[in-house]
């Protein structure tokens, strides 16, 4: 089923991405010949006025094909959609070059103004973006499990411990400010700096008042990296409560939540080049696979949240100034705005060559990880 799960995710948010393309292309009068999901051979397909509507073999990716460019396809393969059985040989001769009618220049991709290609190309990773934030948003509003902030333990010899506080009690302010979830605590105590602070505690119908002064603690952050920072000694209880979020409410915690996965993202992508974040963490479609099962076995809420964050991957992975990838064709397309002529043909040929040299290489290490994650560690 897991395998069912994951091409569920890709194939909505390929389509999510394409439709990106296929809907500012349409906007902006380029006319599309291929809308496609998949690619390699063609298993269904039906033309929709100009447009051909395609289900091609290959699940990982998808393309849309406009007059006058190759296309766009995503999923880390290519930016040209490859041929399929009814292709011509490649012993054809080459069709006779002609020149465009005016009809036919209004509606091609490459004589479009500049901004229109670029609006046409951002559209894809940005409806991604948003596509994460509508589904935060709804998740918002279905409710949120949230860490309480009792405690469960408090640790002998510790701040907290000096100072009085016991076990069951509940955090509900530190310095005036109110505190309702565990991780509330730690930014609480962090903005002190070291310098003590108030914490105010829930125990049975009363409030207690303690001073404490929080002692200097290294951990690690997401990226394994050691940090110094404070702690007072406590642990949480683990009660967890679900919060529920008007629509209002859900957009401004939506909006955070977005932001947070986007800038995680961003970070883990630098801190890989600085080979802080080891490249055997990369997966590729058997991790993809798995972690979508997974999630579907947790519930909805657990699905629906996993294909969020790998839209916005998907979306800022898509942005990258890497040839073949969109962000590839916005660096030239942004060039052609400032030098005022386009990137010559060539430049770009030997670019995309290098990029999808780069891809390919990333797609190998992705497989080559999932191998000796799945497959081969077990055995060991």
């Amino acid at each position: 089923m897991m395998v069912v799960y994951a091409i569920i995710v890709l194939g909505v948010l390929i389509f999510v991405h394409e439709l990106g393309h296929f809907l500012f292309a349409k906007m902006l009068g380029v006319s599309v010949e291929k809308f496609s999901l998949g690619f390699g051979p063609k298993l269904l397909g039906k033309k929709i006025g100009e447009t051909e509507y395609l289900l091609s073999a290959f699940p990982l990716g998808g393309y849309v094909k406009m007059f006058g460019e190759g296309g766009f396809i995503e999923g880390g393969e290519s930016h040209h959609p490859p041929e399929d059985e009814e292709s011509e040989s490649e012993t054809a001769p080459a069709p006779v070059q002609r020149e465009l009618t005016e009809e036919e220049k209004s509606r091609s991709f490459a004589h479009k103004p500049v901004l229109a290609r670029i609006a046409i190309v951002m559209a894809g990773p940005v409806f991604n973006l948003i596509f994460a934030w509508m589904i935060f948003i709804v998740l918002c509003m279905m409710g949120v499990p949230t860490v309480t902030a009792k405690i469960g333990e408090v640790l002998k010899d510790k701040p907290a411990a000096r100072a009085g506080v016991l076990k069951g009690d509940v955090i509900s302010s530190i310095n005036s400010k109110p505190i309702a979830r565990w991780d509330e605590i730690a930014e609480g105590v962090a903005a002190s700096k070291g310098q003590p602070l108030t914490v105010s505690v829930k125990r049975g119908e009363k409030t207690v008042d303690f001073t404490m002064t929080p002692e200097p603690r290294i951990s690690k952050n997401l990226f394994g990296e050691k940090v110094n920072g404070y702690a007072i000694g406590v642990a949480s209880a683990g009660d967890v409560v679900t919060e529920y979020y008007d629509p209002f409410q859900a957009v401004i915690k939506g909006t955070e939540q977005t932001w947070k996965v986007i800038d995680i993202t961003i970070m883990s992508l630098v801190k890989m080049v600085q080979r802080v974040v080891p490249m055997d963490s990369v997966g590729g479609p058997i991790m993809i696979a798995k972690m979508a099962g997974e999630q579907a076995s947790a519930g909805a809420a657990s699905f629906l949240a996993f294909m969020a964050l790998l839209s916005i991957n998907l979306g800022v992975l898509n942005l990258l100034p890497v040839p073949v990838l969109d962000g590839g064709h916005l660096l030239f397309y942004f060039m052609e705005l400032i030098f005022r002529r386009p990137v010559p043909q060539k430049v770009r040929e030997y670019a995309q060559q290098i990029g999808m040299v780069l891809l390919l290489g990333l797609m190998v290490m992705a497989f080559y990880n999932d191998i000796i994650r799945y497959f081969v560690s077990r055995q060991g």
